[in-house]
């Protein structure tokens, strides 16, 4: 980041004399599959350490747990195990045609949970 914005002030420099209108671009590099899921990881658990945070703080006993696979399949696995009686899970609003394609996380798990399911928008 602090080399991109070095770039961009003697980008600036230049084209101050030089040129008569700029162009910016941004190239990102393609990440390796390792790399990407190392990146969404590190994101989801920091966001698990944020609810768990704000649960505690509301005095809520919680606990993080990351799975990995089919994440319908994973939280309806999970939900029997620990015999929960309430998943919350939040909805992208894909629209029609996406989910139809791709299918939605809280469509099937509002379908095959073995409890009530809470869906927020």
């Amino acid at each position: 980041m602090v080399s991109s914005l070095k770039q961009l002030d003697r980008a600036k420099e230049i084209s101050k004399s030089n040129l008569q209108y700029r162009r910016f671009y941004n190239s990102i590099n393609p990440l390796d599959r390792k790399a990407y899921l190392e990146m969404l990881r590190k994101v989801g658990n920091n966001v698990l350490v944020k609810g768990k945070e704000i649960s505690t703080k509301q005095g809520m006993d919680s606990k993080i747990v990351i799975k990995e696979g089919n994440i319908a399949n994973e939280i309806v696995q999970l939900a029997k195990k620990e015999q929960c009686n309430l998943i919350i899970v939040g909805n992208k609003g894909l629209g029609a045609t996406a989910s139809f394609f791709i299918g939605s996380v809280s469509n099937k798990l509002a379908n095959s949970s073995p409890c009530s399911v809470l869906i927020v928008k």
